[in-house]
């Protein structure tokens, strides 16, 4: 009787958002993500120039003058950031594409964010990606895929726990 009110918990999965090698987020050589002051997540390295939704959700931020990153809720209400490279606010948007508007209802794979990749290297910018969670609030970690490839829209690369 006792379990009737007991709260369920629910797993949510953030599928990858580009293909690649998935690292640690302790990994990046940055300390704003390697010590998680934006928060807990993990790191992917692109063999794709797209960003996708990695979840069913809706586009709550994007960095307008840059490009660079993008910021989803969704439909179970975890938020997360998805900051392409280290330091490349600095290009002001030179290098990026944005592919979507703030309040636009996505679906995994649909795409967010094209950069290119030549002209970040040209520019010595790394194009590592780092995918955190903003809010973790009422949501555990439960699993961080690392060092494994995956493909966008398609594997698991964190799942959290409700």
């Amino acid at each position: 009787m006792l379990n009737l009110f007991k709260k369920k918990s629910k797993s949510v999965e953030v599928l990858a958002p580009l293909t690649g090698t998935t690292l640690s987020i302790e990994e990046v050589p940055d300390p704003v993500f390697s010590e998680k002051m934006m928060g807990e997540g993990i790191a992917i390295k692109p063999t794709t120039d797209t960003v996708v939704a990695p979840f069913k959700g809706t586009v709550k931020m994007l960095m307008p003058n840059s490009g660079h990153a993008v910021g989803l809720l969704s439909e179970d209400g975890l938020e997360i950031l998805i900051h392409v490279g280290m330091d490349t606010v600095s290009l002001e948007g030179e290098g990026f594409e944005v592919l979507t508007e703030v309040e636009a209802k996505v679906e995994p794979g649909d795409p967010l964010i094209k950069f290119d990749e030549a002209f970040l290297k040209s520019k010595e910018m790394d194009t590592l990606t780092m995918v955190v969670v903003t809010n973790p609030g009422d949501f555990q970690p439960e699993q961080f895929l690392t060092n494994k490839e995956v493909k966008a829209a398609n594997d698991p690369i964190m799942v959290y726990k409700k």
